[in-house]
Order: C-alpha cells, then structure tokens, then sequence
C-alpha cells in the first residue's frame, strides 16, 4: 500500500436504546414551587452527602457498603428515593473514572510527542505520522521545561487512579469557575447562587415495572397529572394520600406521546426528572424509558437502495446521494450549522440540520447514510498541534461523539440505519478522483462534497476510484498493467475473442451473432491490392 494505513471494514451502527422526552410544567402555583425548590434541595443535600461517602470508600466499595449506604439514606426519605440517588451517584462515579482515564492518556500522549521532538535536531522537518525537530533554540528550552510539568501531572493522575480517588463537582466544574467571573459571566452573585443551587438539587425517580404507570415516587397519569411522593421529613406538605404532593400542572408530551402514553397505561418503567431554568424561570419533566436492542440489518440490506455520504465540516455536512452502483446521483446537498454561542445554541444548531438531512435521505429513497467514524481523542493534544491554536479548537469543538448518537437515534426513527466507515484518506482521495470531473459550469464542487462521494462510496464497499484507467498507448499493456484489472475468473469481455478464421469473411461468429467484417486497412499486412491476407490476432502475440 505505500506507506498507507490499513483501512478498518465499515459497519453497520447498532440502534438506540432508550428515549427521552421533555414537556414544560405551566401553571404552577406558588405553594407548588415551594413545595418543589424544598423536595430539592433536601433531596440534593443526600445526594451530595452520598457522593462524599463514595468517592471515600475509593476501590474499597462493595455490596455491603451500598446496602449500608442505601439504609442511611432511607431514614430521611424513602426507600425509593434512596435507590435513585445512591444509582446516581454510583453513574456520576463510573463517569469520573472514565475521565480520569482519558486525561491520563491524553497526558501521555503529550508527553511522548514532547520527548520526540526534543530528541531530533533544530529544524529537522517532520512526517505525516511524526512531528519534526523545533524550530529554534528558544522553543526547544521552552518545551523542555514543559515536560517537568506535564511529568508531575501525570504521576499525579496515575497514583489517584491507583488509589480509586476521583474529584467531582456536583453542579458542574464551569459553573463553579463562573463564581470568580461574574463580571465576564454579567451575573450577579444572588443570580449565580440560584443557578449553584438549582443544579445541585435532586428531584428525579427511576422507573419500577408492574408498579402502578411505572413509577411510584414521581407518578404521572395518562391524563398528564404529576403526583410526587415526598420524603419523611417533608411530609406535612403532602396535599393528596399517602403523603404525596399533586401539581396544579398536567403535561402532555407532545413527541412520542403515543409511545409513552402505551407505556404507562400497561405499567411498564419510565424514569422521571424535574428541574429548573433558571434562565428563563421555567420548570420542566423529563420523562425516558429504554427500548429492547433494536437489530441492525446486514450490511448487504442497507447498500440495497443505494447511499447517502455524509463528510462532516466544522460549519457543514456536505451529503452527496450515490446509486446501488456507487454513481452519484445530482449535485452535491450542504447542511450548515453554527457551533459558536452556548451549549443549547450548539445542540439546536445540529439537531436542525441532522433533520433536514434525514428528511432529505427518506425523500432520496435510500435505506442507510454513511458517515465517518470519527475520533479526534489523539489529536486534541496541544503537543501535536502547537502552534496551530485554530486548527486545535476547530476539531475541541466538533461534538463528534453527541453527533453520532443523535444521528443514530434520529436516523431510527425514520427507518434508516448509520453506515460507519473508516475516515482516512475520504477528502484527499474524493477530491483527487471526483471533484474535478464533477465541476461544470453549473455545479460547483467544494473538496467536501468530494468526499461525501468517497465516503459514501466506501459505506457501498467500492473503491473510491472513479473508473478504471486505460492503457495509455494501445491494447496491449506495454505501459503496465490496468490499475483495476479484472481477476483471473472474471472472463466477459475481457475474455479472450474467437479466432476469425474460424467463421467465413463476413459470416456469422460462433456465438450465432454476425460481426462487422474488418476494413482492409486493418487485416492487409503489406500485401498487393489482389491479394487478401487475413490477419488472425492469436499468431500475432508478442
């Protein structure tokens, strides 16, 4: 292959396997949200009170450990509710474990791009798969002194993954760093205080099947009448039976309603999640229930109707509609999206144009999209990329993990299943082979929509080649061999033709079809015009 890296089979992704909704709690009265801001905040103190024992116990947990943690927790509130936070808090564990790892390897990364570089010589020019020497005597010093650094936080981070430690900030490190820029953040510290305290409260209950529509700690009716069970200390504010609390306000989720309405009507689990905006002042259930794995069709079955190829930009998906064949099929189709602003921004940003590119793959008649099975995890280094800070930012910002699971998830919806395919070499190969013959006067063709060809070609398991290049001088292969040449049991029409002695001069052939008798001036080999050579193409082989 010439140096070139050995390309990964493409696969088809698995389906979702769970659903979450959301409507807006309107209407609520005062007392309501008393009652609520208290359920909260007493709730979010145990969860917290909870963490602080998990995270101690380190590597030492157990079953016993929980169970006696489960135990405390259930004398000031219930036993429901002590399940749900001492679940949520062993979640909110696993995950800093899982970023403690990563940063670990993201430090190492740095550190042997570092001693790499500071081995080779002043300007000694880098590869493809390596980074060169530095550039002056001054960036070699500053590195140098870098590395102590980067050497002391990485045995740092591998002696707390040893001993199971692990550092979280329930309600989020940002915004505990906002507390110091309130100015930069424009709030003030009253309104950073709300906002502190309503991301650490804890009102949320998982489901329970064959209990009455799913849950019994925040019950929801098929009606939309939201009914919570309060916790021992919090009691007197019950307003309903069984010290539960009903909200003036019904829901009626507009998005799979049907879906969960079928749900709670046979008693089947769905977890519930209350919380605050504090930005616009607005409370909001969250209902979400999971789904059984849902199989994938063969990877045969998703090429039948042909491909979608979908390359992702910064800015854009540059989407291009290929036939079962790998032949594009119109122009090229652009999704634009803005990944700058807040988080919400960013989400509703991709959310838009992941749908009008679904909608677009459902119109085009295709049963699956390909797209690149991206990871930028070993590239984030500030070792790898120094000087290139906007390139660095560029590929921190693509959200590529949350793309792909909501493409996934929003792809199933409509029928359609995800094609993953290996990234490498899709924009430089594309734009080599498609983007120039594909440019017309009315169709302007960007290096992304060359790729979208190439990456929706390789979902197909074709080449990205465009076609097969001919012999440059005639027939015979003096020039060398086809650079896509048909396999030793590939006979049609490259098999070897009948010899023409074999029929009379303009006779049938012996297939039964007549043929086109040659001209003279291709079968009279230095002959007089009386004489009537024939000549035979099997004696003429060298």
């Amino acid at each position: 292959m010439g140096g070139l890296r050995r390309l990964t089979a493409s696969f088809v992704v698995s389906g979702p396997c769970g659903v979450a909704v959301r409507d807006r709690l309107k209407h609520l009265t005062p007392q309501d949200e008393r009652v609520l801001r208290a359920v909260g905040a007493h709730q979010g103190t145990l969860a917290s009170r909870d963490l602080k024992t998990r995270c101690a116990d380190g590597l030492e947990h157990s079953g016993d450990t929980w169970a006696a943690r489960k135990r405390d927790l259930t004398g000031v509130s219930s036993s429901r509710i002590a399940g749900a936070i001492t679940k949520a808090t062993h979640d909110q564990w696993a995950l800093a474990r899982r970023c403690q790892a990563a940063h670990i390897q993201k430090l190492e990364a740095g550190i042997k791009t570092l001693r790499h570089r500071l081995s080779l010589p002043l300007g000694e020019k880098g590869t493809k798969r390596a980074a060169g020497g530095y550039r002056s005597k001054n960036e070699w010093f500053r590195k140098s002194r870098r590395l102590g650094p980067l050497e002391a936080r990485h045995a740092a981070a591998v002696a707390d993954w040893q001993a199971g430690r692990v550092r979280v900030v329930r309600g989020g490190k940002r915004l505990l760093s906002t507390r110091h820029h309130l100015t930069e953040a424009r709030l003030t510290e009253d309104q950073w205080r709300e906002r502190w305290e309503a991301e650490r409260w804890f009102i949320a209950a998982d489901g329970e099947s064959g209990k009455r529509f799913g849950n019994e700690t925040i019950r929801v009716t098929p009606d939309g009448e939201v009914s919570i069970k309060l916790p021992a200390p919090l009691a007197h504010l019950a307003n309903a039976r069984h010290g539960r609390y009903t909200l003036t306000s019904t829901v009626a989720f507009a998005h799979r309603g049907a879906e969960w309405a079928d749900r709670i009507t046979v008693n089947r689990a769905v977890a519930y999640r209350i919380h605050l905006d504090t930005e616009r002042d607005r409370w909001y259930l969250t209902a979400s229930w999971q789904r059984p794995a849902v199989q994938t069709i063969p990877l045969e079955t998703a090429r039948a109707r042909g491909m979608i190829g979908v390359d992702t930009n910064a800015d854009h998906f540059a989407a291009y509609h290929l036939d079962q064949r790998g032949n594009p099929i119109g122009g090229p189709h652009r999704f634009g999206y803005d990944l700058s602003g807040t988080t919400t921004h960013r989400d509703a940003q991709i959310r838009h144009a992941l749908t009008r590119l679904i909608n677009w793959a459902v119109r085009a008649g295709v049963a699956a999209i390909g797209i690149e099975d991206l990871d930028f995890t070993p590239e984030k280094t500030r070792e790898k990329h120094g000087r290139r800070k906007r390139f660095r930012q560029l590929i921190s910002g693509m959200p590529t993990g949350k793309l792909k699971a909501r493409l996934v998830s929003m792809a199933a919806e409509q029928g359609l299943s995800v094609v993953a395919v290996d990234p490498a070499y899709t924009s430089l190969w594309g734009a080599q082979h498609w983007q120039k013959p594909l440019t017309t006067p009315h169709r302007k063709m960007s290096r992304h929509d060359a790729a979208g060809i190439a990456i929706g070609r390789r979902a197909l398991g074709y080449p990205v080649r465009r076609r097969t290049a001919p012999p440059p001088h005639d027939r015979s292969d003096r020039a060398g061999h086809r650079t896509a040449q048909a396999g030793p049991g590939d006979r049609g029409r490259e098999g070897t033709r009948p010899p023409t002695t074999d029929r009379p001069p303009g006779g049938p052939s012996p297939s039964g079809k007549r043929k086109r008798e040659p001209s003279a001036s291709e079968t009279v080999w230095d002959a007089p015009s009386t004489q009537q050579w024939v000549h035979d193409s099997l004696m003429h082989t060298g």
